[in-house]
């Protein structure tokens, strides 16, 4: 099983910074640095640190809710090389529940999540998307194999909030 954990504190800055406006983009993005844990049959990733995208970074494409240039793929893939972090690419589609990707986002994740181990091939890399109240997520273990779907999130602060998402 896959899990997921971070910390409320986190998640709060997370969600305010993909819920600011943009000049043109629909929708914000930002990348999320975590630990890694394996065993035989578990690999737990815990969510430590955040990088945002900034206004400049996101190039006009009506087609999508966001579109990001080369400068703000690569000062990520470079984060995750310097700091030997597993790379997520985290948004919001908003509502309430589990959320689920669009097929925008399924296409050009299986484009975009294979190149972060290039920089980064010791850990797993993903996507995460967030609704008003929970997340859902895919994790590529290595380059080869496809993505995975996170089994568990868990937010740990005050009050300890986990959800498990149904096998597809």
């Amino acid at each position: 099983m896959i899990c997921f954990k971070m910390t409320t504190s986190l998640l709060h800055i997370i969600r305010a910074d993909l819920r600011r406006p943009h000049p043109y983009a629909h929708e914000r993005v930002g990348f999320l640095g975590a630990g890694l844990s394996l065993t035989h049959s578990h690999c737990t990733l815990l969510a430590h640190s955040y990088q945002n995208v900034p206004d400049t970074e996101y190039l006009k494409d009506p087609s999508v809710g966001a579109m990001l240039g080369p400068d703000a793929m690569f000062k990520a893939v470079a984060w995750a090389h310097e700091t030997k972090l597993a790379l997520f690419h985290i948004h919001v589609h908003g509502g309430m529940g589990i959320p689920r990707f669009s097929g925008v986002d399924l296409r050009e994740a299986k484009k975009f999540v294979p190149d972060f181990f290039k920089f980064c091939p010791e850990c797993p890399h993903g996507t995460i998307v967030l609704s008003n109240d929970a997340a859902f997520g895919h994790v590529w273990l290595n380059k080869q194999d496809g993505p995975r779907t996170v089994g568990k999130f868990s937010i740990i602060g005050p009050r300890i909030e986990s959800w498990r998402v149904p096998h597809e």
